[in-house]
């Protein structure tokens, strides 16, 4: 049995996770805070890989990032990276995918904290970074936890996005999902059957465990 195609999973899944950590972080502390007319949009577009068809998105990210695009041009020309069909191109549309994801538990994380906390430690000299990360993220660790382990979940097990912007070649964007596709299609429904086995487990696990921190958690400070 090929374990290739989790192992390249769960890399890809590591580094949308933390690659959207960084982005979805101050995203989303602006979006808990501001009042501004612009935040509705700002929502509405970041939420839109949970409602669009994933062949939709990935279309238009496979176009954005192709040769033919600046995008795709500029990358290839001046770095020599090409972002199609190759694991960077991975990344670059599973970070557009599993955005919301993301950004949603952190900014209700942060829209869930008690605002006198917040106005404390502006009061005491912290700065807006020190508020964050000193005062604002221990304060809501099972928005942070959940908002990584169903992030690193979801991209496990991406399929339509990932098959569109990276194919399937072996090593390097065969992904677990796109490897149960392929063995459907020629009917090797026992392996299918070995690797669907293997995702549902992964996911349940992962899943579980948001549940139980949650629930101790909860349990721990009466909530």
């Amino acid at each position: 049995m090929d374990f290739t195609p989790f192992i390249l999973s769960f890399k890809l899944a590591a580094l949308t996770s933390l690659i959207l950590c960084f982005i979805s972080l101050p995203l989303a502390w602006y979006l808990s805070q501001t009042q501004s007319k612009v935040k509705p949009f700002i929502e509405a577009l970041s939420a839109l890989p949970i409602v669009l068809p994933p062949s939709v998105l990935g279309f238009y990210i496979l176009f954005a990032l192709s040769y033919n695009s600046p995008i795709g041009a500029f990358f290839e020309d001046t770095f020599d990276v090409k972002l199609v069909f190759s694991f960077t191109g991975l990344v670059i549309a599973s970070c557009f995918y599993s955005l919301p994801f993301m950004l949603q538990p952190l900014q209700n994380g942060f829209e869930s904290l008690n605002k006198n906390m917040l106005e404390a430690s502006y009061i005491a000299g912290k700065s807006t970074f020190q508020t964050i990360f000193q005062v604002a993220l221990p304060n809501m660790k099972p928005a942070l936890l959940t908002a990584i382990i169903v992030t690193f979940a979801h991209t496990v097990g991406e399929f339509g996005v990932v098959l569109m912007v990276g194919g399937s070649i072996p090593g390097e964007t065969k992904v677990a999902s796109v490897a149960i596709y392929e063995m459907v299609e020629i009917m090797d429904y026992k392996a299918a059957h070995i690797y669907s086995a293997m995702m549902i487990f992964i996911s349940f696990s992962v899943l579980l465990s948001v549940y139980i921190f949650n629930a101790k958690h909860n349990k721990r400070f009466g909530l």
